[in-house]
């Protein structure tokens, strides 16, 4: 299961990057002043009732103000959602946007930055501690709406990538690769080489024709 662990500076920035964004996209604090933690920590938290009624779209960002003693999950498999388990969750419908160390003595707050990247149901909830503070409140469901869609800056780089472009194929001209490819001088070397031949041949045979002649004419003489 993929796992990120967003910090407070890195989510500030992340945040301010889509400040020009406000009328398309919104931000969400999360069970708002009363923050992300269960209900041993505070009674009163009600995360689906803080959910319901609100429009969640494509691009929106919801913010948990919480501590380093409580995760942040978010999910698209209910069966994972219910068992309060991301052990077993697949790779690509679980991330753990921050973890909580049980073994941690100090405890530090933490602002942990989400966005929403996939229409339907989206699922969170504190995964650690054996699903312990899921079982105590710390979870919802929310359902997103395409709205305007995902931002540029939000989207997968490689759903982005142009298409090759047909036409750049078609216009390749084809290549005639030659029998002697390997050697491509050879050809003509061995021209050169019958040439020479051919011409010392046939001044051979010029100087025999001539004596021939010359031999017939002394004999004819006498």
């Amino acid at each position: 299961m993929e796992q990120r662990v967003l910090f407070l500076s890195f989510s500030s920035l992340l945040l301010l990057s889509f400040s020009g964004s406000v009328d398309a996209y919104k931000n969400y604090t999360v069970g708002d002043s009363l923050g992300w933690y269960d209900t041993t920590v505070k009674s009163n938290v009600d995360y689906q009732k803080w959910a319901d009624g609100k429009n969640f779209s494509l691009g929106d960002f919801l913010i948990f103000n919480t501590d380093t003693n409580h995760s942040v999950v978010q999910t698209y498999n209910f069966t994972t959602y219910k068992l309060c388990d991301y052990d077993n969750s697949g790779d690509n419908d679980t991330v753990e946007w921050s973890s909580a160390n049980p073994s941690n003595t100090l405890t530090q707050g933490a602002t942990v930055a989400v966005p929403l990247l996939k229409e339907g149901p989206n699922y969170f909830f504190s995964g650690d501690y054996d699903g312990e503070q899921c079982d105590n409140g710390q979870h919802f469901k929310i359902t997103v709406s395409h709205g305007k869609g995902l931002p540029d800056s939000l989207k997968d780089p490689s759903d982005q990538a142009p298409a090759p472009n047909a036409a750049d194929y078609d216009s390749t001209p084809d290549t005639v690769v030659p029998f002697d490819f390997n050697n491509p001088h050879d050809q003509d070397t061995d021209v050169k080489k019958d040439s020479g031949s051919i011409s010392l041949y046939g001044k051979f045979l010029d100087i025999k024709l001539n004596g021939i002649l010359l031999l017939l004419v002394i004999v004819y003489m006498f």
